[in-house]
């Protein structure tokens, strides 16, 4: 299999940076709840994601098809995600997983620069708080 292409992450990288629901803050995480009895999964289909948010420095989640959510809590805060709100990653599988690695875009001179490489946590299925 070939790595994803550089356009495929930027496009992630573009989600990444989408805002978060009017009127919460991005970092408040009471909007979602982990679903009762789900186990985190190490890795998520790649073709089912259309939409990433990164809500602080350690916390990305990502939203599927259908109702599906996935919050990937990082091992260790990753230096300027939370102030970017945008990523890329590459993968050769049609999943992202738990092992992978995600690249801080920082925006700089009217581009994107690469920052801090940080790994990705585990995938914890989760819902809308009620």
């Amino acid at each position: 299999m070939r790595p994803l292409p550089l356009l495929a992450a930027a496009l992630l990288a573009a989600l990444a940076t989408a805002p978060a629901d009017a009127g919460r803050k991005r970092d408040d995480l009471s909007d979602l709840t982990p679903i009762p009895g789900a186990k985190p999964e190490s890795c998520i289909p790649l073709a089912g994601l259309r939409e990433s948010r990164v809500r602080n420095d350690s916390t990305i989640d990502f939203y599927g098809s259908g109702k599906r959510i996935w919050r990937s809590t990082l091992p260790y805060s990753c230096p300027q995600l939370g102030f970017e709100r945008a990523f890329s990653y590459a993968t050769s599988l049609s999943q992202l997983c738990s092992s992978d690695i995600i690249t801080v875009l920082n925006r700089a001179g009217g581009g994107l620069v690469r920052g801090a490489g940080c790994g990705l946590g585990p995938f914890q299925p989760m819902q809308k708080a009620r």
